[in-house]
């Protein structure tokens, strides 16, 4: 398929992105254990895969975000949940766009080859989409900030090196009292806790964080005092259009595995595809699908040239993930009882895609945010 704005770099680029997950990717194994193995990390960082969008001076190729979307949508249709977009997706632009030289020189490179793994702690058990509710408490003490709280379904909490954390520096200020800081995970008084059982997406491991009086430099900061909020809002665009192309994929490797099975499974005398209804079903996401790639590679091209919005990624997001969910769940219905079974990549993808409609915004939020832009 042409994709809109792709030149023989991004095909190149492409084929050797899926090569190196079909080799490397190891599922079953860390469905199993939870979570992606730091060796994984290290050999997409070796091989190029990690955080496309770095410049040059900190490592990286430098490159702009259709390339991360590359990443993103092959890992995504190779079956994987690695915290791979996290990382490149998302976590990287925060120090590009907002870290001090000093911040960028030390954790970059180190994202770049895959030596450091990041995470990015806003969620606590009390305090999910509203993050002027947080609790999590930053105490300013000369030269450092006193940091105390919990957080919760923190992706890649278990193997993170270092923690972006959101914590109130001023409890009285709503939003503008929202800040970011680094904490580095040999800090004293930081501590993981359990792994979380999640539904789906064992590959990526989920954890709760504690903080207990972490003391961190001034410096640690990231953004400036006050300004966390308004940096996770400008950056959030990417997150949600990140999350949309993971819908579109996931949509596109169920579609295809569900042709090939309704192909091969008899019933009556003759193949399931071959049922009216299945055809009339295929036929429906197949419209949805060529109708998805086109608005995404809009999307991606608008993004690329900084003009996408918040409320255009929200939509994105929105319609990416809420299609991915119902395709996916009649994908699921045309495998009859096999699509019920762990051994059909079916069941793992139908359970994987439950969380796009929550994390990230849920779709409740997301249609506030669309919303609201209505009112002129």
């Amino acid at each position: 398929m042409d994709r809109l704005g792709q030149t023989d770099t991004h095909t190149i680029f492409r084929d050797s992105v899926r090569r190196f997950f079909a080799s490397e990717l190891d599922l079953d194994a860390w469905e199993q254990e939870r979570l992606t193995p730091r060796s994984f990390w290290k050999a997409a960082g070796e091989a190029g895969l990690l955080c496309p969008t770095v410049p040059e001076a900190y490592g990286g190729p430098g490159l702009d975000f259709s390339y991360n979307a590359i990443v993103t949508e092959e890992l995504t249709y190779a079956g994987s949940t690695s915290s791979l977009p996290l990382q490149s997706d998302i976590i990287a632009d925060y120090f590009v766009h907002l870290g001090t030289e000093e911040q960028k020189r030390k954790y970059l490179p180190g994202m770049v080859d895959g030596s450091l793994i990041s995470a990015i702690a806003m969620t606590e058990p009390v305090a999910g989409s509203d993050l002027q509710s947080i609790r999590t408490k930053a105490v300013r003490d000369g030269n450092d900030y006193i940091i105390s709280g919990a957080k919760t379904y923190i992706s890649s909490g278990q193997l993170a090196d270092f923690i972006i954390v959101a914590a109130k520096t001023d409890p009285d200020a709503g939003a503008k009292g929202v800040s970011l800081l680094i904490v580095d995970a040999d800090c004293a008084g930081f501590s993981r806790g359990r792994k979380l059982d999640k539904i789906g997406q064992h590959s990526a491991d989920t954890s709760e964080l504690f903080f207990d009086e972490v003391r961190v430099p001034a410096d640690a900061m990231i953004g400036g005092e006050g300004r966390g909020f308004a940096a996770i809002m400008t950056l959030m665009p990417q997150e949600r259009l990140s999350q949309a192309i993971m819908g579109q994929a996931s949509m596109q490797r169920a579609m295809d595995d569900t042709i090939t099975f309704t192909k091969d499974r008899q019933a009556f005398g003759q193949s399931v595809f071959d049922f009216q209804n299945t055809q009339f079903v295929l036929a429906d996401i197949a419209t949805s699908l060529q109708v998805g790639w086109s608005h995404l590679d809009w999307a991606i091209n608008r993004h690329v040239a900084g003009k996408l919005t918040a409320v255009e990624a929200s939509a994105a997001k929105l319609w990416h993930t809420e299609t991915q969910w119902t395709a996916l769940d009649r994908c699921l219905q045309l495998h009859g009882g096999a699509g019920y079974m762990e051994e059909y990549p079916i069941a793992r993808m139908w359970r994987d895609a439950r969380v796009q409609r929550i994390y990230g915004g849920t779709s409740e939020i997301l249609k506030l945010v669309i919303g609201r832009s209505l009112k002129g």
